[in-house]
């Protein structure tokens, strides 16, 4: 697989794979595994969006997870701020998550209802050893109302909150530490569609306040192709499509990147009726039994040989100097 150019990446991700063991019988002997995450190579730029999208199951949170350590990689390289995270020891580690935090999914789930929102959002200063209780309690006072809520909340329950106040809390948690990049999984999925663009914009606002850098995780095409600088479409453990976000939406160069564009509904009838919408045949393979060639083929209606015989390679076919990554091997004549 081709590399990004890695000028200025703030983080560089080489040929990351994340498989899971599948054991079966008494002494508990492996039998294969579940490649989740199988040969990512990217970069994120300091103070951009990524934007990862692709279909339940392909990986998406599997990558956030193992590019923070929280999962450990099987094979591959992630490095943060010139320092290699998979070769990190326990406490080289921890001293690294301080700058690199995570917004979960479920802010029903991820939140200790027995916890008090201060003790929430202020447990991340406790571990890292910063500040005395005193300055404590502030901080967590700013950051609410950072955030949009009252900063006298700190010694209410989630249970008292709504789902997208839960979601901020969890948002002033990620914050606490000061990081520097932050991985959102889906962020928005659990919410009303009346409160998922408050939570969005509030992130938006943040990341120019603060100079953040995000992954933003999503399915919602829509939605991050609001939020997002640049996109990466993921399937079946790989990236097949890398690019600026307006390339990837009107340059479209990878058939499965077209079907998901397709599904998007168009503000404007008569286009709405115009338009071919693209409709893919069966299901998603089996992460557990990949199959051979392009992982994308049993679907494609470009299919050919060399499809179900190889394995494209992820390459540069960007225009006017813009960089735009693709694995497909038809993909020129879509250019």
């Amino acid at each position: 697989m081709s590399q990004e150019n890695g000028n200025s990446a703030f983080i560089q991700v080489r040929n990351l794979k994340k498989h899971f063991p599948i054991l079966r019988g008494v002494l508990r002997r492996q039998v294969g595994a579940v490649q989740a995450v199988d040969g990512l190579t990217f970069n994120i730029y300091k103070g951009e969006t990524l934007g990862l999208v692709g279909e339940s199951g392909c990986g998406k949170s599997t990558t956030g997870r193992a590019i923070l350590q929280l999962l450990k990689p099987t094979d591959g390289q992630v490095v943060f701020k010139d320092q290699e995270l998979t070769k990190l020891s326990g406490g080289e580690l921890r001293k690294a998550r301080r700058h690199m935090q995570m917004i979960f999914q479920d802010p029903y789930a991820s939140l200790n209802p027995r916890m008090t929102v201060g003790n929430i959002v202020g447990e991340p200063l406790e571990i890292h050893n910063i500040g005395n209780a005193k300055n404590r309690r502030k901080r967590v006072q700013e950051l609410l109302k950072l955030v949009g809520l009252n900063p006298y909340f700190v010694n209410r329950y989630p249970h008292e909150f709504s789902g997208g106040q839960r979601q901020r809390i969890g948002i002033a948690r990620a914050l606490a530490t000061n990081p520097d990049f932050i991985v959102a999984d889906e962020p928005i999925s659990a919410l009303d569609v009346s409160i998922q663009a408050q939570v969005v914009n509030l992130m938006d606002d943040l990341k120019s306040e603060l100079g953040l850098t995000y992954l933003f995780i999503a399915h919602d095409l829509s939605m991050v192709r609001y939020i997002s600088d640049r996109v990466a479409v993921m399937y079946l453990g790989r990236i097949v499509e890398l690019s600026d976000r307006d390339q990837i939406f009107e340059y479209t160069l990878h058939p499965y990147t077209q079907a998901l564009l397709s599904a998007i509904p168009i503000p404007d009838p008569e286009k709405e009726e115009k338009r071919q919408r693209l409709i893919l045949e069966g299901d998603v393979p089996s992460p557990a039994n990949p199959p051979s060639g392009c992982r994308f083929h049993p679907r494609c209606s470009y299919v050919t040989d060399i499809c179900r015989e190889e394995d494209p390679e992820f390459r540069d076919l960007g225009r006017n100097g813009a960089e735009h990554w693709v694995a497909c091997h038809h993909a020129e004549q879509f250019i």
